[in-house]
């Protein structure tokens, strides 16, 4: 089963995502900020990241800088799930972009160009 982790500090958004990423068949981790994300990658190493920008404590930008530095991390492939504006996001070598507010399509389209379904 493949793994996804969720890193978004919408409390409504990262339970959405995780739940109808639960109902696709994948094993879901959820994280609040990119602290916690850099925390739950590291203990699952998982199949995919869908990672918010703007959040407190560590924002997406340190988080991919991190993940990047990480040779354990830097070959999990990101789908970055934000509100900020593409040219924010179009630095962080992610393998696309979702704009919040996003549909349930273009979600699976993305997640199923990484993954297949499960």
């Amino acid at each position: 089963m493949a793994r996804v982790l969720v890193i978004d500090d919408d409390e409504a958004i990262r339970e959405s995502l995780a739940e109808v990423l639960q109902f696709e068949g994948y094993q879901v981790s959820t994280a609040r900020d990119g602290c916690e994300g850099l925390t739950a990658a590291l203990a699952m190493h998982p199949d995919l990241i869908l990672l918010d920008l703007m959040m407190p404590r560590m924002n997406g930008w340190e988080f991919r800088e991190a993940q990047e530095s990480d040779p354990s991390l830097a070959g999990i492939p990101v789908i970055v799930v934000s509100a900020a504006p593409p040219r924010q996001a179009d630095c962080l070598g992610a393998v696309t972009l979702l704009a919040k507010p996003f549909d349930l399509t273009a979600l699976f389209e993305s997640v199923h160009g990484v993954l297949p379904p499960a």
